[in-house]
């Protein structure tokens, strides 16, 4: 499975290019994508009073959400530690790529963005992690190639190549 990531400062668009990259991927190359998106704080995707909701605080270590339209795994961590990403990847089904939102310091290869105007004098993350291959928005003095944020395509196709490239 290949997977790639999209990462950068907090407010740069990370979601934006990941939700745009998703719909060229799939809708315009036909591709079967998924993401992985991590949240630095408590993020819970069920609701108090909810049955799924009253399953995991009677103890359920996992709770599985089915219907027609969709599916959601939820694992109870309780006091055990973060899961790395390569056990989340190794749940996932296959598919032609997954990108990942976050995960700055994992292994795998990212594209950065970077938008000085929100940067708030932070510089690339690019500068100190050499898993950074590109940079959409101002790639500065990075010298990494670089892409207007809104060019999805050209995104798209550099992801696509290099995730194919056998890493050195």
């Amino acid at each position: 499975m290949r997977i790639y990531g999209v990462t950068g400062w907090k407010n740069m668009g990370k979601t934006t290019l990941v939700e745009r990259l998703v719909a060229h991927l799939t809708g315009d190359m036909g591709l079967r994508v998924s993401t992985v998106k991590h949240a630095h704080h408590m993020v819970d995707i069920d609701q108090p009073g909810r049955d799924s909701h009253r399953h995991r605080e009677a103890g359920a270590s996992e709770v599985v959400l089915s219907s027609a339209r969709r599916i959601a795994f939820m694992h109870e961590l309780r006091d055990a530690p973060e899961w790395p990403l390569q056990d989340i990847l190794a749940r996932m089904r296959p598919c032609d790529l997954v990108l990942v939102e976050g995960y700055k310091a994992e292994a795998h290869r990212k594209i950065e963005i970077f938008r000085p105007e929100a940067a708030r004098s932070r510089t690339p993350l690019a500068a100190s992690n050499p898993t950074i291959r590109a940079i959409a928005g101002d790639p500065g003095a990075t010298g990494l190639p670089g892409f207007a944020p809104d060019a999805i395509a050209e995104i798209a196709a550099f992801i696509l190549r290099d995730a194919e490239e056998p890493v050195r």
